[in-house]
This record gives structure tokens, C-alpha cells and sequence, in this order.
């Protein structure tokens, strides 16, 4: 190109820019997590969102604005995910967050998102203290809690009037709130209970024989466990092995998630009660479509990840079309009492605390051709299992 005409390229450039033509700049959302550190989950999350994103684009966008999303790996650390945001508000000028898997880590994004005033949607913390204790007008999540999912099990629990009863969770904010929701529900529901043992061990490092050891010698009636991942299979494993759960009720929180179930194949513990997706046999509308779509793109079946993926960038997506602005007063006003169909059915996220009623599928594990599976499932609305709103504000702090 000569100067002549660069020169002319570039005035009319200009002139079409003066004219208001100029293609609008596309919004702009942070997305953070601990990729490297939960892959089993996190990979098929973010199939999800990417899934989401390009419906969403393919649609026209945010009122004609295109969607983008910067994607930031945390390292798995709660000062290493306060740095990641602080740079994807601060460098890459973003509108909104989203994403975080551990509690831990997504209480330290929450904390961050108040004292910027950036709204934060978390898709994976389940941690009660995100939107009760801890909770801030920035915050709001889409999972159902750990409290949520508990009482989900409990009704099944008490079914079987067990007295004593074991508990093992990792040690860290998701284990201990698992832990705590369940001494709480169950104290209530049945009154007399004992809790004969409780093993701690850190995330991701379980020595499974000695937690299995400790827990045969206190002789319980039941467990009750939210391990999960490389945890829940050495723990499966040994316990198996050594008989622990052999007439004995096993209750696992997360554990009929295809992330951790396909793993145990041939060894998945029979009749244990259990949170999951039983995705191969879920004939909803909005579950079919799901599923459709994100076989034909990715050549592979959805993991829970995947729906909360793709749920997650649908929420951020509606909060901003609602909104008609990246302003978070705005964005706030949007999301509480947004109400959104997801691959699960229809929810609410509630003005009173930021939750949102998504729900989780119940039911009981089994073996079929060598895999896991759950069977004498039904689904939980979570609007069934949240605090009432008077409740709730009691429990929130802020």
C-alpha cells in the first residue's frame, strides 16, 4: 500500500468511527479457577462455559455485543487467585468474574470482589459461609451449597434410624462446612445421635488405611463422607478391602458425580447414598437439549462440571442483558431474582442471600457392566433445602 492510500484507509476509518458505525467493543468477563489442580471437574466446566459462550455469541451477544471471556488458571492458592483477579480488573479492564472451584479459594475471590465492587459469580464453592456468614451484596453463587445437599441426604438418612454414625471429610473450609451442615441436619432431624468418630485427613492427601483402620475400630452404624476425587477412590479401595463398608449405610456427598464415579468402575461401593448427575438417564426437555449440543461440539458426554459450566456463562450473560450495563449496581439489581432455565431446570437466585435454587439429583450406587451408576434417583429442587429468607438474613452478616 503507498501513502496515498493509507492516508485515504485511514480517514475513512476515522470517518466511520465519527459516524457512530464503528463495531461495538465486545464485554469483557474475568474467569479464574484451579485448573491445573481439579481437572476431573474443571475441564469438563469449562466445555461448558465455552459451550455457553458460543450460543450466546451465535445469538446476538449482549444486546448486539459481543461476549469475551478472559480465562485465568488461580494455581489452586487463595493469594495466587486475589493476584489473577486483581489483574483481570485492573489489566484487562473486565465487567464481571465468574468461575472458582475450591471454598477456600472462592471466599478469598469473594472478599476481593466486595472491596472492588466487582460482582462475582461463583460457580463451584460450596461452602456455606459464601452466601451466609461471609456473604457480601457482590457475591452471588449457583451451586447448591453444602448445606443444601446434606439435606438433601438426611431424609434418607434418618429413614434408617442409625444411632452412631463416622465422619470423614478433607480438611479444608468444603469438608468442615459438609461436615458441620450434617451434625447440624441430623441432630435436628433425629435427636439422640452419636457421632463415634471423625477423621480429617488434608485434601489430597489421605492415608486411606489408617483413615479406614480408625474408622472400623469405633464399630459405627453409618458414615457419612463428602471425600471426593483421588480421595474417594483410595478411601473406596481400602475400605472395600479391609470390609468397612459391609452392612454398614454410606452416605458421600459429591459421589455420584461422573467426575469421581467412573473412576471407581468395578470397585463403586454398592448402595451408598449419594449427590450426582445421572446424565444417560435424565429425559427432561431442558436436560436432552443440553446434552445434544454438548455432544455434537465436544464428541463426548457432560460431567456435573459441564452443566455448572454452562450454566455459570448463562448466568453471567442474562444478569448483563437484564442489566443493559456492566455498572455493578446495576449488574446486582439484575441478578437478584434472575430467573434462568438451566440444563437441570428452571431457577431463582434469591435477593435475600445470593443463592440460587438450582437443585441435585439423589439417589443410590450400583454396578452395571463393570461401571458406577446411580439408580433409585430423583431430583431435589433446591428451593426445597434453602433456609427460609428470615432465616437466611440471620445468617448473613453483611
Amino acid at each position: 500500500m503507498n501513502i496515498k492510500h493509507g492516508l485515504l484507509a485511514l480517514t475513512l476509518l476515522a470517518a466511520t468511527a465519527a459516524g457512530g458505525n464503528a463495531v461495538a467493543q465486545p464485554i469483557k468477563v474475568g474467569e479464574l479457577n484451579s485448573y491445573k489442580l481439579f481437572p476431573a471437574f474443571l475441564e469438563p466446566y469449562k466445555k461448558g462455559w465455552q459451550l455457553a459462550l458460543e450460543e450466546i455469541n451465535a445469538g446476538g451477544g449482549i444486546n448486539g455485543r459481543k461476549l469475551e471471556v478472559v480465562s485465568r488458571d488461580d494455581g489452586g492458592n487463595p493469594g495466587a487467585a486475589v493476584r489473577v483477579a486483581e489483574e483481570l480488573i485492573a489489566r484487562d479492564k473486565v465487567s464481571m468474574l465468574m468461575g472458582e472451584f475450591a471454598s477456600h479459594i472462592g471466599l478469598a475471590v469473594s472478599n476481593l470482589a466486595k472491596q472492588r465492587k466487582m460482582v462475582f459469580v461463583a460457580a463451584e464453592p460450596l461452602t456455606d459461609k459464601l452466601v451466609w456468614e461471609d456473604g457480601n451484596r457482590y457475591t452471588f453463587r449457583l451451586r447448591p451449597s453444602t448445606y443444601m445437599q446434606v439435606a438433601m441426604l438426611v431424609p434418607e438418612a434418618v429413614k434408617l434410624h442409625k444411632k452412631r454414625w463416622a465422619i470423614v471429610y478433607p480438611n479444608y473450609e468444603y469438608g468442615q462446612s459438609a461436615a458441620a451442615s450434617f451434625k447440624k441436619l441430623m441432630a435436628a432431624a433425629q435427636p439422640g445421635i452419636e457421632i463415634v468418630a471423625e477423621q480429617a485427613p488434608p485434601l489430597g492427601k489421605i492415608d486411606a488405611g489408617a483413615v479406614v483402620q480408625a474408622l472400623s475400630d469405633a464399630k459405627p452404624d453409618a458414615i457419612f463422607s463428602s471425600l471426593f476425587a483421588a480421595d474417594l477412590q483410595k478411601f473406596v479401595r481400602e475400605g472395600n478391602i479391609r470390609g468397612l463398608f459391609k452392612g454398614r449405610a454410606v452416605f458421600n456427598l459429591l459421589g455420584g458425580e461422573p467426575e469421581y464415579l467412573e473412576p471407581l468402575r468395578d470397585e463403586t461401593p454398592e448402595g451408598w447414598w449419594v449427590t450426582g448427575y445421572p446424565w444417560r438417564q435424565i429425559k427432561t426437555p431442558e436436560h436432552e437439549k443440553f446434552l445434544a449440543a454438548y455432544e455434537k461440539r465436544w464428541r463426548d458426554h457432560p460431567r456435573l462440571g459441564s452443566v455448572v459450566g454452562y450454566a455459570t456463562m448463562y448466568s453471567v450473560a442474562n444478569a448483563l442483558k437484564k442489566a443493559g450495563s456492566t455498572d455493578s449496581n446495576a449488574l446486582i439489581a439484575a441478578l437478584e431474582g434472575l430467573e434462568m432455565q438451566t440444563p437441570f431446570g428452571p431457577i431463582v437466585y434469591r435477593a435475600v442471600d445470593h443463592q440460587s435454587t438450582m437443585g441435585a439429583y439423589v439417589g443410590q450406587l450400583a454396578k452395571k457392566s463393570g461401571e458406577g451408576v446411580m439408580v433409585n434417583w430423583h431430583f431435589a429442587d433446591g428451593a426445597s433445602y434453602l433456609p427460609s429468607p428470615a432465616e437466611a438474613k440471620l445468617l448473613r452478616r453483611q
